[in-house]
């Protein structure tokens, strides 16, 4: 039987300034390895699943995004364990059930939902949770301040189309004015506070995920912000490691 999924909806990214981006060819399954079988996606969220995440919407979307599309062919057998792997420019690709806690906590804020509002993502860097983002999302703007990354998500995106996805060149730190106000916001790098330029940007009634340092150790641990109409909350959740947040582009 014929275990490839059908083709899932993915959006086609824009540029910095709304143009869109020429296609390019799809991320290619590595031969050989049966990264391309639907099974081995549905393994993978059948272990995150194990360890106490059921979000289905974000199972769903693990389910169907092909990781293995968005890590370099080298690294491509590793793509599937629950591992965080490099993806050039002192940045990685986060586990996939730190990834999958994350998208989980944004859901928290809505129960019974089946798809976030505006999404702002902090760090697109190869592109993974941005497709992922883009499955889960009305409208997601994914924001990268390294200039090889954002091409690099921008070549591993471009073939897999819809359009709810804008990836954008620039400070994230700054988040993405022009777009806001965002039902959710998520990072993938952790500094020692949130930026105020998020919190001022998080809908009322949305609901900011990042990483942030817990003092002046290396620790790390994940932070949910809710902000309501008497202003935001802050919840602290388990360890995690993630890449320094960083100003500026490069």
């Amino acid at each position: 039987m014929d275990e490839r999924p059908r083709k899932p909806r993915f959006p086609l990214p824009l540029d910095r300034i709304g143009a869109r981006v020429p296609a390019a060819a799809a991320p290619a399954a590595t031969a050989g390895l049966g990264l391309d079988s639907h099974a081995v996606r549905v393994r993978m969220v059948e272990r995150i699943r194990a360890e106490g995440i059921h979000c289905e919407p974000v199972l769903q979307a693990l389910s169907q995004v092909p990781r293995h599309g968005f890590v370099d062919p080298g690294l491509a057998a590793q793509a599937y364990e629950d591992t965080s792997l490099p993806i050039g420019h002192g940045q990685t690709i986060s586990k996939p059930s730190v990834v999958a806690r994350m998208l989980a906590l944004l859901f928290e804020r809505r129960p019974g939902a089946q798809r976030l509002g505006r999404v702002l993502e902090i760090g697109t860097g190869c592109g993974y949770q941005a497709a992922l983002l883009s499955c889960l999302a009305t409208q997601v703007i994914s924001i990268e301040r390294l200039r090889p990354l954002h091409d690099k998500a921008r070549d591993n995106l471009a073939a897999l189309r819809q359009h709810n996805l804008r990836l954008v060149y620039g400070d994230g730190k700054l988040g993405h004015a022009p777009n806001a106000p965002y039902d959710a916001i998520v990072s993938a790098a952790g500094g020692e506070d949130l930026p105020q330029a998020w919190l001022d940007q998080l809908a009322v009634g949305g609901r900011l995920v990042a990483p942030m340092h817990t003092g002046a150790g290396a620790a790390q641990v994940l932070v949910s912000v809710d902000r309501d109409e008497n202003g935001w909350s802050r919840r602290v959740h388990e360890g995690v490691r993630f890449v320094p947040l960083r100003s500026g582009t490069a």
